[in-house]
């Protein structure tokens, strides 16, 4: 079988022949989960025809809103604790809940700060 040919590095400036894309001096060190295949989830007809209109309906306004006595029409439909690839949590209805585009966003920056923190990364 043949081998991929040598080509140069994929870092700006650097004329390193390689077969993987980058050489090792600037290989990236942080490389995104596999495991993270599972945002292709909210492309599942599952998800698009039954859990996310069905929340809608069952809940039409955002959950964070409502609790500050505004009435809001919840635009997201969002996981109460994130699946991170569990799929019987992503699909768990109990697991759901209505938001507004901001009050989600505002969620998940939190989230995603607080794993970035957990694991030490920070940019």
């Amino acid at each position: 079988m043949a081998s991929k040919p040598l080509r140069p590095c994929k870092h700006p400036g650097c004329s390193e022949l390689t077969r993987d894309g980058y050489c090792a001096k600037h290989k990236p060190k942080h490389q995104r989960k596999a495991s993270a295949d599972y945002h292709s989830w909210y492309g599942k007809t599952i998800w698009k025809r039954k859990l996310r209109p069905s929340q809608l309906i069952h809940e039409p306004w955002c959950a964070e809103c409502d609790k500050q006595g505004m009435r809001t029409k919840a635009t997201v439909v969002d996981h109460v604790r994130p699946h991170r690839g569990d799929w019987t949590l992503f699909t768990d209805e109990t697991n759901l809940q209505s938001l507004c585009k901001y009050h989600h966003d505002k969620k998940t920056a939190l989230e995603q700060a607080q794993e970035r923190s957990k694991n030490g990364a920070f940019f």
